[in-house]
């Protein structure tokens, strides 16, 4: 029995994801290529390969919960001097942002843990690099806007080369989707996707 490091995450859709995919490394933050553009609802978490279906069954259970809501990006912000971190901010869609990590941390759930920080909903544009670089991030994104209905999350795994990759969508009234690449990845186990 192994672990894996998994998040949950909802997806800035396209184009806005790799504009500001590209604007982060364009910024000089090396993680941005392995880091999809994203809204954090559960951050890096090591849990046991063996838990996957139950993480998955109660992301499902989660999904089937919810319902679509508007998402807007507006502006910059930082979690500076506390965290190396300049971010776009979540101008609309923070309450169901917050409302759906409490879901999916829940005490009772196969994924229940505590934070750091007080949850914050953001899009990361910039961490852990040097501050004038910081400071630009956040000057030049600081009249960015996008918009879109978000309906429904994803679960992503960490692979040992760092960079994150999409395991599952689950969209707002419970249905799980399965990217091609994961759903051959399952085949070639023998087992079949939920």
């Amino acid at each position: 029995m192994g672990t894996v490091t998994i998040g949950v995450s909802i997806a800035v859709p396209e184009p806005h994801g790799s504009q500001l995919q590209q604007l982060r490394a364009g910024f000089g933050d090396a993680a941005a290529h392995g880091i999809p553009t994203h809204v954090t609802l559960l951050p890096p978490t090591e849990v046991d390969d063996d838990a996957l279906p139950a993480i998955e069954a109660h992301l499902t259970e989660v999904a089937a919960a919810g319902r679509a809501f508007p998402m807007r990006l507006s502006g910059t912000g930082t979690f500076r001097p506390l965290s190396p971190v300049v971010f776009v901010q979540v101008a609309e869609g923070a309450e169901a942002c917050t409302w759906l990590q409490k879901q999916v941390r829940d005490a009772s759930g196969p994924v229940a843990r505590e934070l750091q920080f007080p949850y914050h909903p953001h899009v990361t544009v910039a961490h852990g690099i040097d501050e004038a670089a910081m400071d630009r991030a956040y000057e030049e994104l600081a009249d960015y806007e996008a918009r879109w209905p978000c309906t429904g999350f994803a679960l992503y795994e960490q692979g040992p080369d760092g960079v994150w990759r999409k395991l599952r969508e689950y969209a707002f009234g419970g249905t799980a989707v399965v990217p091609p690449q994961a759903s051959s990845a399952s085949v070639e186990q023998g087992t079949t996707a939920h």
